[in-house]
């Protein structure tokens, strides 16, 4: 069986990282960990892409983000969501939802 695609589905990445980040403020590896770890494995996002949203979504104003200490002692651009971005979250939460329960319904749909 072929390996299969980990690839986040298209617009999703803004989504997962606000997510991530409604926890605590974290690094953009530790985003990605989290997403990887509770997807088990389903997503892994490409550190390219994790870094042009950080961009964006710091410029929507969703993200705030200042220089720290990690646990190991290196210094790493941690990132918090602000309260657009908490709206946001709520908003796009939503979104896929209804998205994802009226694929659910057509997947489910018998000729």
């Amino acid at each position: 069986m072929d390996e299969q695609n980990t690839d986040l589905i298209q617009g999703t990445l803004d989504m997962l990282i606000l997510k991530s980040l409604d926890l605590e403020p974290m690094h953009g590896f530790g985003i990605a960990r989290r997403i990887e770890q509770v997807s088990r494995g389903v997503f892994k996002v490409n550190p390219g892409s994790l870094l042009t949203a950080f961009q964006r979504l710091e410029r929507m104003g969703w993200l705030d983000s200042e220089w720290r200490q990690t646990e190991n002692a290196r210094k790493a651009k941690y990132y918090r969501l602000t309260q657009a971005g908490r709206m946001q979250l709520g908003i796009e939460t939503a979104s896929w939802n209804r998205r994802a329960s009226a694929i659910a319904r057509l997947l489910k749909a018998e000729g």
